[in-house]
């Protein structure tokens, strides 16, 4: 960050996930900036605010559901005139009481095929994608990603539309992989924090998963479908 820049805007957005597979998605109702987008529902943390706190605090008062157990799914780092905005997305699976929008906000289910057609923000879009990156990493290639151990090749330039992920060993080679363009990155073990802005200088974006018994992270990195920028929510 610039030096006088404002300080990193740090939102939260919840995946919530019914029993049927279904996300929703939220309308921004009229008079907010980007009024009838689509989006994950979520809202900026306070100062001082732990993100589980927040992330609670908003989906209770945005949908009206109480949650348990989220699990982190991507951080998406985006500049702006005025600063920076992180977006922190995670899958919410488990959570009582009926979702409702609370802010007059409409809300949707959507399918995993419904959702890539949805007219989601442009900042939200890249979360589709990372939705089919799985929980439990098991296979190294699926019809959704591939990933390799060195080397990163493009999905534009091989013809092949899935996610393009590097193993990488250290956070060196993350970085450098995030350099190259990698669509994402797998990690025995999670970046640090200086090591994560590191990876986010070159466009990253983080999710964490676990791959066999270990924690792994997974570092996003959309080269060439990073978002168009909008305002924070």
């Amino acid at each position: 960050m610039k030096p006088g820049a404002p300080s990193l805007i740090h939102v939260v957005a919840g995946v919530v996930i019914d029993s049927e597979e279904r996300v929703l998605i939220a309308q921004r109702p009229a008079g907010k900036h980007l009024a009838g987008g689509w989006e994950f529902p979520g809202g900026k943390l306070k100062p001082g605010e732990e993100r589980l706190a927040g992330l609670a605090r908003e989906l209770l008062e945005e949908i009206g559901i109480t949650i348990a157990n989220p699990r982190p799914l991507m951080r998406i780092r985006h500049s702006y005139s005025y600063g920076d905005v992180l977006l922190d997305i995670w899958v919410v699976r488990s959570y009582s009481g009926q979702p409702q929008g609370l802010d007059d906000q409409a809300l949707r289910w959507c399918t995993q095929e419904q959702l890539a057609t949805a007219d989601l923000l442009p900042a939200d879009r890249p979360i589709v994608a990372a939705l089919r990156l799985p929980a439990i990493l098991t296979r190294a290639s699926t019809p959704y990603y591939r990933i390799g151990e060195a080397t990163v090749e493009r999905a534009g330039d091989s013809g092949d539309s899935r996610l393009s992920g590097v193993f990488c060993p250290n956070a060196g080679q993350a970085v450098a992989a995030a350099a190259a363009g990698a669509d994402f990155l797998v990690m025995n073990a999670a970046l640090a924090m200086r090591e994560l802005a590191a990876a986010s200088s070159c466009g990253a974006a983080s999710a964490e998963v676990s791959a066999g018994s270990a924690r792994a992270e997974y570092t996003r990195v959309p080269p060439s479908r990073r978002a168009t920028r909008s305002r924070p929510r």
